[in-house]
């Protein structure tokens, strides 16, 4: 079963506190998704480092609930 955007949304602010997430249905299918996530913790971070960062935040969904996710990270 896909994952909701609203859950994935929900997963990376709890593990990203105080970040700005926005999540965009790429093939209408609720199932690939890219996360656009705007945190001040990424400062300083090599990229490598910000996603995995996000990744943890899913909780090993990656690969199960979540079929596809392209991320974009940044700093404010």
């Amino acid at each position: 079963m896909p994952m909701p955007a609203d859950d994935i949304a929900k997963l990376i602010r709890e593990g990203v506190p105080g970040a700005q997430v926005e999540i965009i249905d790429l093939a209408g299918d609720g199932d690939h998704y890219k996360a656009v996530v705007v945190s001040e913790a990424f400062r300083g971070m090599p990229r490598v480092r910000q996603h995995q960062l996000v990744y943890k935040a899913l909780q090993g969904r990656m690969g199960g609930e979540l079929h596809a996710l392209a991320l974009e990270t940044r700093t404010p």
